[in-house]
């Protein structure tokens, strides 16, 4: 029985126990930096609230700055451009080949030299023709001859005639004997004139001013008259031409260049980074290439350089006018939203606004704004992730690394209230 009477005095003994935890806890938290603070008057969230005293009151800390960079709109004569992609081609391009058939027995040229119109660049054997016009020449040698002797006796039968020793008919015969002898020698000419050429032929000149391409046959060959592949290519690259398109709806703007002048055209290599050479427009196709909308055009270059080569792809910039007192920008600071185009604009107390304008012409580089913003306006052109409106922003000068990140500057502390 007492067994029995001892047992529920266990259950109050750990009561008591979890009831004298509790209170240690809670006057061991009762001195807690939260207390100490709502004894003060400041709110449980101390300086990492957003209370008054916290870091976004006006009490605590100071509000983000953002910063960006940003340039000035300004005004500039804008040449317009007209862009497309072209091939260099020769002002001239010459196959040579022979006229005649022969042994080539000299060359006179090296590969790639710059040759001049006449200057000589082979020779074919010309001992065949040699003999061909002494022959032409012996033949009319003697037709000469008889020319001479068939006169003779022309003016011999003038003379007999008068006294019946000779009959008109003879009289008709050797006259008909001169005139005959004439042509014949005629015909002796023209053999002698043909051998000559083909003397001349077998010296083979240049026809025009270029360069010397590979040579195509060595020195020994039989060559022909009829060989396509012919001797060498020589093309004319002083000056040298640029045969490029353009859209169907910029002739209109090509014709009025050309009314007012020369137009000018600059050749840019592959990346549009390196102006190779200015010309001018030469001519324009006359008509339009149905299947792709766009028409033909050629200029032409001095190309005293050589930095243009035939068959190089570079891209053709034509310019058809000039806009006089143009608001431009960097092309950084133009920014695209559902609306259409806009920038943002650095105003009074540092603080930004988003500005809807109407674009003009635009390169890789600078754009023209035709409405919406004047001379002298700040635009942002990086920094510009987190910018919203009438956010304020700090101008930095420009640095190797972008503002794009968006990320804040360090805020300063504020005074409190």
């Amino acid at each position: 029985m007492k067994a029995q009477r001892r047992i529920p005095f266990i259950p109050l003994i750990i009561i008591a126990a979890l009831a004298g935890g509790g209170l240690y806890w809670w006057h061991s938290h009762s001195d807690s930096p939260a207390a100490t603070s709502a004894e003060n008057g400041q709110p449980a969230g101390g300086k990492g609230g957003r209370g008054p005293g916290g870091r976004g009151g006006p009490g605590g800390m100071g509000a983000a700055v953002t910063p960006v960079q940003a340039a000035e709109a300004q005004r500039q004569s804008v040449p317009q451009y007209l862009s497309g992609l072209g091939t260099v081609t020769a002002a001239n391009t010459v196959t040579v080949r022979s006229r005649v058939d022969g042994d080539l027995i000299a060359i006179h040229f090296t590969e790639g030299q710059q040759v001049k119109a006449g200057q000589l660049l082979a020779e074919i054997d010309p001992r065949p023709w040699q003999v061909a016009l002494m022959q032409a020449e012996g033949q009319l040698a003697k037709d000469r001859a008889t020319l001479a002797n068939a006169r003779r006796d022309l003016a011999r039968y003038e003379k007999l005639v008068k006294t019946n020793l000779v009959s008109q008919q003879e009289l008709d015969t050797q006259r008909a004997l001169v005139n005959e002898t004439l042509g014949t020698i005629k015909a002796d000419e023209g053999s002698v004139a043909s051998a000559q050429l083909n003397l001349t032929y077998s010296r083979i000149t240049s026809p025009i001013d270029g360069r010397v391409g590979l040579k195509k046959v060595d020195l020994g060959n039989y060559i022909t008259s009829g060989d396509t592949d012919g001797i060498v290519v020589i093309t004319q690259t002083h000056p040298v031409d640029l045969v490029f398109s353009l859209p169907e709806n910029d002739i209109g703007a090509i014709l009025a260049a050309q009314k007012r002048g020369a137009v000018p055209v600059e050749a840019w290599d592959r990346s549009n980074k390196t102006r190779l050479a200015q010309g001018s427009l030469l001519s324009m196709d006359n008509q339009i290439d149905t299947t792709t909308g766009t028409v033909k055009l050629k200029a032409r270059f001095t190309n005293e350089d050589d930095r243009l080569f035939p068959n190089q792809f570079v891209n053709a910039r034509l310019k058809v006018d000039t806009l006089q007192d143009a608001i431009v920008i960097p092309a950084a600071g133009l920014q695209m939203g559902n609306d259409g185009h806009f920038v943002w604009v650095v105003g009074p107390e540092d603080k930004v606004s988003k500005k809807a304008v109407t674009v003009g012409t635009q390169d890789s580089t600078k754009v023209v704004i035709a409405s919406g913003l004047d001379a002298g306006e700040k635009v942002v052109t990086d920094g510009i992730d987190r910018l919203t409106e009438g956010a304020k922003v700090e101008i930095v000068a420009p640095q190797a690394t972008p503002l794009t990140s968006g990320k804040s500057a360090q805020p300063s502390r504020g005074v409190s209230d």
